[in-house]
This record gives structure tokens, sequence and C-alpha cells, in this order.
């Protein structure tokens, strides 16, 4: 199983990629976590040490909560993809966040002879993003780096929407109910599709 989780800050794809990971016993590729760790000083993080000289370059954007640029993103997702742990699926959360980005996604999988079986959009109301992103306490969750994000993620969110229900893999989910109640919609989605 190969799947994205698409959601706004705070929309909860953090929850469901780890509970989905779990379901299907595959590696969770979460793009905020790594970077977040890496940021922080630890160079081994999640084991993807050769990944740190690139991170620090995505510092600056992270710390102004400006997305990180496609190029440096798509080189971080390639690196990653070629390591051994994901030969059998994985879960990409927080990639892709621009249509340029999915495509490119789409490019490294057929390079790879991948497939993306499903892209999950979980869709929560902006103030639901807001204050779930304010509850966290994460270092990057300051309400003015929060609701920079928000408006980032609605203004680059329709077209990777459009990207992949023109290609028929997107699942429109609502991210608003209980994480147990998301996960089941999701699965009886996936269930129904494959």
């Amino acid at each position: 199983m190969k799947l994205v989780i698409l959601g706004g800050s705070g929309s909860g794809k953090s929850t469901q990629a780890q509970r989905l990971c779990k379901y299907f016993d595959i590696p969770l590729i979460s793009t905020g976590e790594i970077l977040r760790e890496a940021i922080s000083g630890n160079k081994s993080a999640n084991g993807y040490g050769e990944l740190h000289d690139l991170v620090l370059y995505a510092k600056p954007y992270v710390d102004k909560g400006e997305l990180v640029p496609d190029e440096m993103m798509i080189e971080f997702i390639k690196v990653r993809l070629n390591q051994l742990d994901v030969t059998c699926g994985w879960i990409l959360e927080g990639y892709p966040r621009t249509a340029f980005q999915a495509e490119e996604l789409d490019f490294l999988l057929d390079s790879l002879e991948q497939k993306l079986d499903h892209a999950i959009y979980l869709q929560v109301p902006e103030a639901v993003m807001v204050s779930r992103s304010l509850g966290r306490s994460l270092p990057d969750d300051q309400p003015e780096i929060v609701q920079r994000r928000v408006e980032l993620f609605y203004d680059r969110t329709i077209p990777i929407l459009e990207y992949y229900d023109r290609r028929r893999r997107l699942l429109t989910i609502n991210g608003d109910d209980s994480a147990e109640q998301v996960q089941h919609n999701i699965l009886s989605l996936l269930g129904n599709r494959e």
C-alpha cells in the first residue's frame, strides 16, 4: 500500500498516518517530523543521517512557516524512497504540498517502478485547523506561523486535489470526526476501491 495523506495543519494527518502505518505494517515518511528532528540537531533523526545537510538548507523556511522549495523537497523524497525499508509500501505525510510536487512524485515513482494507490484528503474547517495546531505546543506552532501555514495550505491545496482527482486517486474524508471514525472511514473507502 502506497498512500499520500493530505490536509492542513492540525487536520489529523499525523494521527491517521500513524494509525494506517500500524494497520498496514508499513513505514511512515513524515516530512514535517523529519525536518523538525533534523533542524533541532538530531543528526541521526530516524536513521536519515544522510539527509541532514539537505534539511539544514530548509531550516530558514520552516522557521518562518514558509513551504520548503519544491526542488529541495523533491530531492529529499527521492533519497528517502530509495531506502530499503520502503520497498513494500509507505505512507507519505506532509508531501506533496504543491501540484508540481505531486507530478514530480509520480515521475519519481515511475522511475522506481512504483505506483501511488491513493491520496487521502482530510477535510476540516479552517477554525479547527488553527485551534488544533495551537493546542499541540510544537516549537513552530506559534499563532502567526500557524495562520501563515493555513493560508499557504488553501492557496496550494486545490491544485493538488484537482491533480489527484483527475487521476482517480483522491479520497476525501471528513477529518472533523473522532480519530477512530476517521480511520474507519478511510479503511472502508480503501476496501471499496481495491
